[in-house]
């Protein structure tokens, strides 16, 4: 057996450059194989990690996935918001055990911004039930205060200390301010530890600081001759009339669906709560197409390239003729000729695969930090998961598979046919 990894190994060093195209096209689609199954894993990882340790997300009635998406994500807007009498209706009944309302709308160089109360600090989750920890600073206590996710402290060179000014609407990064709370500045006073989530992308302030930017606008707009001076607001009911919904955490989890059923029948106002894991999914099957059509697509590259391996397997051995008939003169059987090919295929893909999954691994470390900066997404260099080991498996039994088949022809052969010269 050996001797014959050795002449496999001679012979396809031989025509090592033809090989080591079919062996980068291999790599490529392990590469593919490899990425979509890694980048859906975090992907779900981190959409699972974005909300844990909250039982219900209540906010107008809409639906469940747009709720999600905008209060947790900060993706999209509310097509409602929900008064303060329900946020304290909601906190009054005896099964809630806190309640975090949040109220979204304005940004800062693009990224969103994020009022809400001091309890975000002590009851939001993620991962596994991790809570918010500050990396400096302390959380806000003065009305223009402002805490920072990591990712806007990163990008933005801010530090403890620094003003910021906040504008109205979504904005746009590394843009001019469009419509600008520029009367109303706030000092970062913490920055958050880094946590993987959408809140590594918020600027968080008070309820009370978000009311008081917007003494002097309507409509989205500010008032034309009118100014409400930064030092003359604490003059005003800064208690916010709306919020956009509110994070709920119950005495027990028994009490999920009764609560749930409470708010959908709340009389005052139209009210939706979901249960962040089942909206999760649901927001999963949607996305879910897409890896499906991914992973298809990558079996695809991978079918093809195990094809242009039989190909060129196939248009050598014409070339190889003799030199197989002479391997049967010298003593070897058919069957040793079968194998000599099966094993020239496997070591072509054993490396192409070994390739990918080096392509796939360096394309983590170069790519996870500027994913993880431009789009919140955490890739981090692991060990293969069970799927990814299945996968590399199956393009290597795949391309051992698919070397039979110029083995089986190299087979059927006759000694006389390789000796003879064609005409």
């Amino acid at each position: 057996m050996s001797a014959l990894w050795s002449i496999a190994w001679r012979s396809a060093w031989n025509r090592r450059f033809t090989l080591a195209l079919t062996a980068f096209s291999i790599a490529l689609a392990t590469l593919l194989l490899l990425g979509t199954e890694r980048l859906r894993t975090e992907l779900r990882a981190n959409f699972t990690a974005a909300v844990s340790g909250t039982d219900l997300i209540v906010g107008a009635r809409t639906g469940s996935t747009q709720l999600l998406l905008y209060s947790v994500f900060r993706i999209g807007s509310a097509t409602n918001n929900m008064r303060w009498e329900s946020v304290q209706a909601l906190q009054a009944q005896p099964r809630v055990a806190w309640v975090v309302p949040i109220s979204l709308g304005d940004s800062h160089r693009g990224f969103p911004v994020l009022a809400t109360t001091t309890d975000y600090f002590t009851h939001f989750r993620y991962g596994a039930r991790q809570s918010l920890a500050l990396q400096q600073g302390r959380p806000f206590e003065q009305l223009f205060d402002a805490v920072l996710g990591a990712d806007v402290a990163q990008q933005l060179g801010y530090t403890v200390g620094q003003s910021v000014t906040l504008a109205h609407g979504a904005g746009t990064v590394g843009g001019a301010l469009a419509n600008e709370h520029a009367d109303k500045p706030f000092t970062v006073v913490g920055i958050l530890a880094r946590t993987g989530t959408p809140v590594d992308r918020t600027v968080h302030i008070s309820l009370q600081a978000m009311e008081a930017i917007h003494l002097d606008w309507v409509g989205g707009a500010p008032l034309p001759g009118f100014r409400v001076p930064a030092d003359q607001v604490r003059k005003f009911d800064l208690q916010p009339k709306t919020v956009t919904a509110a994070l709920v955490g119950l005495q027990s989890r028994a009490a999920v669906f009764s609560v749930q059923r409470w708010i959908a029948g709340y009389g005052a106002e139209p009210l939706m709560g979901i249960l962040p894991g089942v909206a999760l999914d649901e927001l999963w099957q949607v996305i879910g197409a897409g890896e499906k059509a991914l992973l298809a697509m990558s079996a695809l590259v991978g079918v093809v390239s195990l094809a242009g391996l039989v190909s060129t397997v196939l248009a050598g051995l014409n070339e190889r003729r003799r030199e197989l008939a002479v391997l049967r003169a010298v003593g070897a059987g058919p069957w040793h000729v079968l194998a000599l090919l099966a094993l020239e295929g496997a070591l072509v893909t054993a490396l192409g695969v070994l390739l990918g999954a080096a392509l796939a691994a360096a394309g983590i470390a170069l790519l996870g930090p500027w994913l993880q900066a431009q789009h919140g997404l955490t890739l981090s260099l692991s060990a293969p998961t069970a799927q990814e080991w299945t996968l590399a498996g199956a393009v290597l039994l795949a391309g051992w598979l698919a070397s039979l088949l110029p083995g089986i022809r190299a087979y059927r052969l006759s000694l006389a046919d390789g000796l003879s010269p064609r005409t």
